[in-house]
C-alpha cells in the first residue's frame, strides 16, 4: 500500500498528515489540495470508540451512526471527526476510510482502574466507566520510550503526561495502559486550556439547582470556559500564561495549579505501576514548555526524579533530559499520532484484503 491520508481532528485543532510507505510525512493544508491519485486509503483519528468499537475499522455508513452516537460523551472531540470523516469521504472517494480510537489503548486497563463506585443500573446498562482518551498518543510514547533508553519495553514502567489542549497521565507496563486519569469522557483528570479537569460532582448539582444552570450551559462551562482559560481570564494557551505569570496573578494561579494537579497525577500513577522507571512529556506543552516541565520535576523529587536544567532547556524532542543519576528517567517524545493511525490503517486493510 503507498500513501495513508491521516485526518486527525482534535478539540483544538485539525492536522492532515500524507504518511508514506516508508513512514516519510508530509503535512497537508487542506483537502481540497490532496492529490487522490497518491492516496490509497484514509485514516482518521475518532477520540471516542464507547464500548463497542475497541479496534480500528473500515468506516460505513453503520460504523459512523455509531460514532455519531457517541458524540455525546466527547461534544469537542467527536463532532470534529465527524466532520472530518465526512469530509474526507466527500474529498476523498473510492479508497477505504478507517477509525481509530484514542480510546481503544485503555482497554487493557484492569477492571479497578476503569470501574466508578456507581449504582450498578449505571454501570451495566449505561455504560458509565472509565475509557480513557489520547491513546495513540501513548502507544506511540510506549513504543518511543524504550528505543529512546535503549531497554526493553518488558517490565518498563512509564508515566505518560500528554500534554496539549487536553492534558492527560496514563500509566503504562510492558507497553500497556494501566491507568489513566481520563476516564468517562476527556474532561477527568489534571485542567486543561479551557477545560474544568476534575471536579466534585455536587459542585456541579449546587450550581444546576442554586443557580439555575441548564445542561448545555453547564456543559459549555466546563469544556470552553474553565480550565485554564476559567483560572487566568486570559486564553489559556499556556504561552501566554508563562508570558504573563511575571506580572499577572490570575496567570500564575492557573500556572500553579495546573503543575500541582499533573504532579499529583503522576504520583497516582506511579502508584498504580508501583513504581516508575520514566516520566515522559508530549504533546504541545509537554514538548515545547521548559517550564511546566521543570515545575513538575520539582514537585517529584521524592520519587527520585531529578532533572538536568541545561538539557531540559535546550534539549530537543525524542531526548533524555534527567540527570546522569537521576533514578527515574525523564522524556521529551514528539507526537506522532499519525504514525500510529496511518500503521493501524495498513495493518487492517491487509488483514481484510
Amino acid at each position: 500500500m503507498g500513501a495513508v491520508l491521516v485526518v486527525n481532528a482534535g478539540s483544538t485543532s485539525l492536522k492532515l498528515r500524507l504518511v508514506g510507505a516508508d513512514e516519510s510525512v508530509e503535512t497537508v493544508e487542506a483537502l481540497d489540495a490532496v492529490e487522490r491519485s497518491r492516496v490509497d486509503a484514509v485514516g482518521h483519528r475518532v477520540v471516542h470508540g464507547g464500548q463497542s468499537l475497541r479496534e480500528p475499522v473500515v468506516v460505513d455508513d453503520s460504523v459512523l451512526a455509531e460514532i455519531v452516537a457517541l458524540e455525546s460523551l466527547a461534544p469537542l472531540h467527536n463532532a470534529p471527526a465527524i466532520a472530518g470523516i465526512e469530509a474526507a469521504r466527500r474529498a476523498v472517494p473510492g479508497v477505504p476510510h478507517v477509525a481509530v480510537f484514542d480510546t481503544a489503548f485503555h482497554a487493557t486497563m484492569a477492571p479497578e482502574a476503569s470501574t466508578y463506585a456507581l449504582p450498578e443500573t449505571w454501570r451495566e446498562a449505561w455504560g458509565i466507566r472509565r475509557y480513557g482518551f489520547h491513546g495513540l498518543s501513548v502507544a506511540w510514547c510506549a513504543e518511543r520510550a524504550p528505543a529512546v533508553l535503549g531497554v526493553s519495553p518488558l517490565g518498563l514502567r512509564l508515566v505518560v503526561c500528554h500534554l496539549g489542549g487536553g492534558c492527560s497521565v496514563t500509566a503504562v507496563k510492558n507497553g500497556r495502559s494501566v491507568d489513566t486519569t481520563m476516564g468517562f469522557s476527556p474532561l477527568e483528570g489534571p485542567p486543561m486550556t479551557t477545560r474544568s479537569g476534575s471536579v466534585d460532582p455536587a459542585a456541579l448539582v449546587y450550581v444546576q439547582r442554586e443557580h439555575g444552570l441548564s445542561l448545555d450551559e453547564l456543559e459549555r462551562a466546563l469544556n470552553e470556559e474553565s480550565g485554564l482559560k476559567g483560572l487566568s481570564g486570559l486564553s489559556g494557551d499556556v504561552r501566554e500564561l508563562e508570558a504573563a505569570a511575571g506580572s499577572d496573578e490570575g496567570a500564575r494561579l492557573a500556572l500553579a495549579v495546573y503543575v500541582h494537579r499533573v504532579a499529583g497525577a503522576v504520583s497516582t500513577m506511579a502508584a498504580s505501576l508501583g513504581g516508575i522507571d520514566a516520566l515522559v512529556f508530549t504533546a504541545g506543552v509537554g514538548e515545547h514548555s521548559a517550564g511546566v516541565r521543570a515545575s513538575v520535576c520539582e514537585r517529584l523529587g521524592f520519587l527520585g526524579v531529578e532533572l538536568d536544567e541545561a538539557l531540559n532547556e535546550h534539549g530537543g524532542s525524542d531526548e533524555d533530559v534527567a540527570t546522569a543519576a537521576s533514578p527515574v528517567r525523564v522524556l521529551v517524545i514528539a507526537a506522532r499520532e499519525e504514525l500510529v493511525v496511518a500503521r493501524a490503517t495498513r495493518e487492517l486493510l491487509a488483514f481484510v484484503s
